[in-house]
C-alpha cells in the first residue's frame, strides 16, 4: 500500500466551504482521476483518507494537508496534476509527496496567519499587540457545544506583528495587516480569539470582520521561532539516484572484475 501526502488550498470564495463541503469535493475528484484508492473493511468502506487540522470555515488557506492509501503506486507529481484537474478553482494540490515518515499530524505543531482589518490603521493595530503580547494572560471567551467557554489566547500565540498592508492593495481607508504565529494547543486557539483578546487588551475592533488566511502549518522550530515544511522529512527521506542505480551495478559486475 502506497501513501500520498496532499498540500492543498482554499482561496477565494471556496474558503467559505465546510470541511464536509471539501471532503465530498475531494473524494469525487478521486473517482473523476481514477485514483486506485485503498478502503476501510465493513458494512459501509469508505477511501482511506486523512485530514489534518483542517481551517475554520470561512478562513482561507495555503497550507492544508491530507493522506491518503493507494492500492497501486503512482507518481505523487503526476496525481497532483491528475486531482486538479477535478478539483474546483480554489481547491488546489500545490505539493505531493510519498509518504516515506510516520506522524504527519504530529509536525503539525503551529501555524502562521494573516489577518487583514480594513479600517484599522497600523499605528493602533501595533499599540494593541505591544499590549497583548506584555500581558501575561488574555482571557476570551467562545461558545462551545456546552455554552460559553472561558480560556486563555495569549500563551498560545508565539509571535504576533502589525504590519503595513500589502502593496498590490492601495487603498484609500486605513488598513493593517496582522501576521501570528499560533501554537497547537488545547483548547485550540483560533485567529478571531486572537482579535478578541486584543479588543479585551486595547479595545481593537475593526468595524468590518477580519479576512483570515493560513499561510503556513508545521513544526514550530522554538530557536528560530518558525514554522518548517511538515513534508521536508518525505522528501529528505527519498531515495536518491546514486542509491537506486548502485544495487544494479553490483549485481551485473561480472565476477573477478575486481582482482588484478
Amino acid at each position: 500500500m502506497q501513501r500520498i501526502r496532499l498540500r492543498y488550498t482554499k482561496r477565494g470564495r471556496l474558503r467559505f466551504t465546510s470541511h464536509r463541503d471539501f471532503q465530498r469535493a475531494f473524494e469525487r475528484a478521486l473517482r473523476r482521476s481514477e485514483v486506485p484508492m485503498a478502503y476501510s473493511a465493513g458494512f459501509t468502506p469508505h477511501p482511506k483518507v486523512s485530514y489534518a487540522n483542517a481551517a475554520p470555515t470561512g478562513t482561507g488557506s495555503e497550507a492544508e494537508f491530507l493522506e491518503i492509501a493507494l492500492t497501486e503506486a503512482r507518481d505523487p507529481d503526476t496525481l497532483r496534476e491528475l486531482l486538479n484537474e477535478s478539483l474546483p478553482d480554489g481547491l488546489d494540490i500545490t505539493d505531493a509527496v510519498e509518504a516515506r515518515t510516520s506522524g504527519l499530524a504530529d509536525r503539525l505543531t503551529a501555524s502562521v496567519w494573516e489577518m487583514r482589518l480594513d479600517g484599522v490603521t497600523v499605528e493602533d493595530t501595533a499599540k494593541a499587540v505591544t499590549a497583548f503580547m506584555g500581558a501575561e494572560t488574555v482571557e476570551v471567551q467562545r461558545r462551545a457545544k456546552n455554552g460559553m467557554r472561558t480560556f486563555d489566547a495569549r500563551a498560545a500565540v508565539a509571535d504576533l506583528q502589525a504590519l503595513d498592508p500589502l502593496a498590490d492593495r492601495p487603498g484609500d481607508k486605513p488598513c493593517a495587516i496582522l501576521r501570528l504565529v499560533v501554537r497547537h494547543v488545547t483548547p485550540a486557539v483560533r485567529p478571531d480569539d486572537v482579535l478578541s483578546g486584543l479588543r479585551v487588551v486595547a479595545d481593537l475592533a475593526p468595524p468590518v470582520p477580519a479576512a483570515v488566511t493560513r499561510l503556513a502549518q508545521g513544526l514550530f522550530d522554538e530557536e528560530s521561532g518558525t514554522v518548517t515544511d511538515p513534508l521536508a522529512p518525505d522528501r529528505e527521506a527519498a531515495p536518491t539516484a546514486s542509491s537506486v542505480v548502485a544495487p544494479a551495478a553490483v549485481a551485473t559486475a561480472p565476477e573477478g572484475a575486481g582482482s588484478a
